[in-house]
C-alpha cells in the first residue's frame, strides 16, 4: 500500500498553521489534494513512500502548530480584572494576572487555568481604606510577564491625594504602554472611566486627567490597535478582604430603568454632570467580554462607550 505524508501551510487572518499529515489511502490522498478549505488559504506538497499491502489501516495522524492568543492582564486579581481572567479562559484565551495578591484565595476551576504572578505594589492610602494598583509596574520585570503576550489589559487605577493618582491613573499605564509596545506586543486595551459629562473644572481632577493621559498613550502608541473602554459604574460582586459586595442588587435594576427610560431622559443628558445619574450601569461581565472582543477582533480600536461596551459584549456572547 502507498502511504503519503501530506503538508498543509495554511494561512487564515495572518496566522499560520503548519499540519503534517499522513495518509493510508491513494483516493484518500485526491480528495484532499481538491477539497475546499472555505476561506482558508492553502499550499500543499506531499512524498510518496511504500507500505506493505497487509496494512489495513486508513488513519490519518494531524499534527498542527495553532497560534494562542495570551493576554496579559494588570490588575488581574481585582474586581474587573479577575472577571477578564475568567472571561479569558472560558473563550480559550490563555491568562496571565499580574497583581500585588497574586492567586486569589476564592475558589472556581477557572482560577486553576490563569498564570498569577504577584508584583509589588504602591499603596493609597484613604483613611483606613486602602486601595491598592495592579503591582508596581515601575519595578515589574517585564522580561519574565510579556513574553509571547498577544495582548495587554490594564485595569490599573485608584483614588488619593492629586499627585498619587496621576502617579497610579496616567504614570503606572503610560509605563506598562510602553513596554508592550517595546516587547512587540500587538494589542494594549485600558479599562479607562465616563467623563458622566463633567464640567471642565471636575475633569481637571487627576483621576480624570491621568486617565485621559493614559488614554492618549494607548491610542499613540497603538493607533491601529489600542482599545480604551469607558465604563461608568461597574457592577457584580465585588470582594474586598474577603467579603463580598452584591454591587448587582443595586446596579442590575438601575440599569433595566434607565435603559427603559432612555428616550424619556435622553433631553436631560446635555446638562452638566447629568450622566452621574443617568449614565446606565455596566455589569463587570460586559466590561469583561467587551475585552475579549477587542483581544480576538482586529477590527476592533479606538474609545467605546458604555452602549458601545455593551454591544460588544452582546458581540461574544452571540
Amino acid at each position: 500500500m502507498d502511504v503519503y505524508i501530506f503538508i498543509l501551510s495554511i494561512f487564515n487572518a495572518n496566522i499560520p498553521f503548519l499540519c503534517y499529515v499522513v495518509i493510508y489511502d491513494q483516493k484518500l490522498i485526491k480528495d484532499v489534494l481538491h477539497c475546499s478549505l472555505g476561506r482558508f488559504g492553502v499550499r500543499s506538497s506531499y512524498a510518496e513512500t511504500r507500505l506493505d499491502e497487509d496494512s489495513n489501516s486508513a488513519a490519518i495522524d494531524v499534527v498542527a502548530d495553532v497560534k494562542t492568543e495570551r493576554v496579559v492582564v494588570l490588575g488581574g486579581s481585582g474586581f474587573v480584572g479577575s472577571a477578564i481572567c475568567k472571561a479569558a479562559v472560558s473563550n480559550g484565551i490563555e491568562a496571565i494576572s499580574v497583581s500585588r495578591t497574586g492567586r486569589p484565595a476564592y475558589p472556581g476551576s477557572w482560577v486553576d487555568q490563569v498564570s498569577w504572578i504577584p508584583g509589588i505594589i504602591d499603596f493609597i492610602v484613604i483613611a483606613d481604606f486602602k486601595m491598592t494598583n495592579a503591582g508596581d509596574v515601575f519595578y515589574l520585570n517585564w522580561d519574565e510577564v510579556l513574553g509571547g503576550a498577544t495582548a495587554v489589559v490594564s485595569t490599573i487605577g485608584g483614588f488619593g491625594s492629586e499627585e498619587q493618582m496621576q502617579r497610579i491613573n496616567g504614570e503606572a499605564n503610560v509605563v506598562a504602554v510602553n513596554a508592550a509596545k517595546e516587547f512587540g506586543v500587538p494589542k494594549f486595551i485600558l479599562i479607562s472611566v465616563h467623563d458622566y459629562n463633567l464640567p471642565s473644572f471636575l475633569l481637571s481632577s487627576a483621576y480624570f486627567t491621568g486617565k485621559r493621559k493614559a488614554e492618549s498613550e494607548v491610542l499613540s502608541k497603538y493607533p491601529n490597535s489600542g482599545v480604551v473602554l469607558r465604563p461608568g459604574f461597574i457592577y457584580g460582586k465585588r470582594r474586598v478582604d474577603g467579603l463580598e459586595i452584591p454591587l448587582d442588587l443595586v446596579g442590575q435594576p438601575l440599569e433595566r430603568i434607565l435603559s427603559a427610560t432612555q428616550n424619556l431622559t435622553k433631553p436631560l443628558s446635555s446638562l452638566p454632570a447629568s450622566d452621574l445619574l443617568l449614565a446606565p450601569p455596566v455589569s463587570v461581565d460586559d466590561v469583561a467580554l467587551a475585552v475579549i472582543n477587542a483581544i480576538t477582533d482586529d477590527d476592533f480600536f479606538g474609545i467605546f462607550t458604555i452602549e458601545q461596551i455593551k454591544e460588544a459584549a452582546e458581540k461574544v456572547r452571540a
